[in-house]
C-alpha cells in the first residue's frame, strides 16, 4: 500500500512543491546511479523507487494540466 499512500501525499502538494520534489528526486537518482556504478549503493531497489516516484509526480502534474485545460 506504500504506492497509494505516496500518491495521496503527492496529490496533497501544490504544483510548485511537486516540481521541487521532482527536482530533488532526480538529483537523488543521479547520486544513486553514481553510487551504483562505484559499487557503493546498498540497495539497487532505490533506483527503481526513485524512478517510480518521479513518474507518479509527472502523472499528478499531467492530470492537473488536463483538468485545468478541460475547465477553460
Amino acid at each position: 500500500m506504500k504506492a497509494t499512500e505516496t500518491l495521496k501525499q503527492f496529490r496533497d502538494l501544490s504544483t510548485d512543491e511537486l516540481k521541487t520534489r521532482e527536482q530533488e528526486l532526480r538529483a537523488e537518482l543521479f547520486k544513486a546511479r553514481i553510487q551504483n556504478h562505484t559499487n557503493q549503493l546498498d540497495s539497487t531497489a532505490k533506483l527503481r523507487g526513485f524512478r517510480r516516484d518521479i513518474a507518479r509526480i509527472n502523472t499528478v502534474l499531467r492530470q492537473r494540466e488536463l483538468e485545468s485545460g478541460a475547465q477553460s
